[in-house]
């Protein structure tokens, strides 16, 4: 599912917000989700799932091609764990 799909399912849904207004409130709420990830927030949606940011540690790695040692650096990493609901959800269809 795009977000322009989204957007327009929620749309559909409320039928009182315009779909330029849906629009502005999805945009809010990735906006503020981007917002709280940077600063290291932990976002958890009941129901859904958590999202939070994991440190990979710098690490050597090898290049498949030439067989070279490569150093990869250390990144902060989006790490997602569903929710109960989420998971009894995908297992029940």
């Amino acid at each position: 599912m795009t977000k322009s799909v989204l957007i327009e399912k929620i749309s559909e849904k409320v039928g009182s917000l315009t779909r330029k207004q849906t629009e502005i409130v999805v945009e809010t709420v990735f906006d503020t989700m981007k917002e709280a990830l940077s600063t290291g927030d932990k976002i958890e949606i009941r129901g859904f799932g958590n999202f939070r940011l994991k440190n990979r540690r710098p690490r050597i790695a090898r290049n498949p091609k030439t067989g070279e040692k490569v150093e990869v650096p250390g990144k902060r990493v989006l790490h997602f764990k569903a929710g109960k609901g989420l998971r009894e959800a995908m297992n029940t269809k």
